[in-house]
């Protein structure tokens, strides 16, 4: 039978100057602050907050300027009782927040980039969210070669589970996320969303980050995107709706959580697609 629950909504909270599609929009604390408000209002039941741009050719931050950007804000999410997850490659970082009082520590690396992430988070009371990685890249499509992607990310995934599990994180504490658009070309990440299924099947939460990534742009019309009539906040606007339309489709995955941008265009396409499914559409 299909799932029929209501897939967890998370808005992305990037307080840095560099994110690939909002760098430097919510860098000010109030700001962002603000910016959380209303995605929570809009539907976001969880805020991932992060404090370093993944983008390719990005260039890593130091611990230090990192928790400047993130306890002011964290802090005071915490203190009006909104559920926060925070995205760190850093251990250092992820204890500091969550002795604060964070749920869910959001590391895209899958504690490859910090030796001692997974040891750091058994010890404390967090959720840790694994992703399937393989570096941080100057190149998105580096290290992007598959025989087989979603068996070859299913294995590699799991390895680092497996790593989180032997380092005391228990499942009841695990979160798996495939991905997408790290080392993965457009083909891949497709291929990925339409094998979602071999994930849930891990037996772990899911969480998809598909948010404005390149294989979503490149459905939004070029006019947008390039050229004189370029126009960004249409773009964003439309890859927002491509971001909603690929939840709702694949409402019935059991898909634990979507990782987004614009919390109310998601949160508006799932509650239609769970009428629909309600209904027997």
């Amino acid at each position: 039978m299909a799932d029929l629950s209501l897939p967890l909504v998370m808005g992305v909270l990037n307080v840095t100057p560099d994110s690939f599609s909002d760098g430097g929009q919510w860098l000010q604390p109030d700001r962002a602050l603000d910016h959380a408000r209303t995605l929570v209002a809009e539907g976001a039941g969880i805020i991932d907050v992060g404090g370093e741009s993944t983008r390719p050719g990005s260039i890593r931050v130091d611990v230090a300027t990192e928790l400047d950007r993130v306890l002011p804000v964290v802090e005071r999410l915490v203190a009006e009782g909104i559920e926060v997850s925070v995205d760190t490659m850093n251990a250092e970082t992820a204890v500091r927040v969550a002795q604060l009082g964070v749920r869910y520590i959001n590391d895209v690396s899958g504690g490859l980039a910090d030796p001692d992430m997974l040891a750091a988070v058994a010890n404390t009371d967090a959720v840790y969210i694994c992703s399937h990685w393989r570096g941080l890249l100057a190149d998105a499509d580096a290290a992007a070669t598959y025989h087989d992607v979603t068996e070859e990310v299913l294995a590699e995934l799991s390895a680092r589970l497996d790593a989180a599990r032997s380092a005391g994180i228990p499942d009841e504490r695990l979160i798996s996320d495939p991905g997408l658009g790290f080392s993965k070309r457009t083909d891949h990440n497709w291929q990925l969303l339409a094998n979602l299924d071999r994930f849930v099947g891990l037996g772990l939460p899911v969480l998809v980050g598909a948010s404005r990534k390149r294989f979503i742009s490149e459905t939004v019309p070029q006019a947008l995107r390039t050229g004189p009539t370029a126009d960004a906040t249409l773009a964003n606007q439309a890859r927002d709706a491509a971001t909603a339309v690929v939840a709702a489709m694949l409402f019935d995955r059991g898909i634990w959580g979507w990782r987004v941008h614009n919390a109310a265009a998601t949160s508006a396409a799932l509650a239609v697609a769970h009428e629909l499914r309600r209904r027997g559409a």
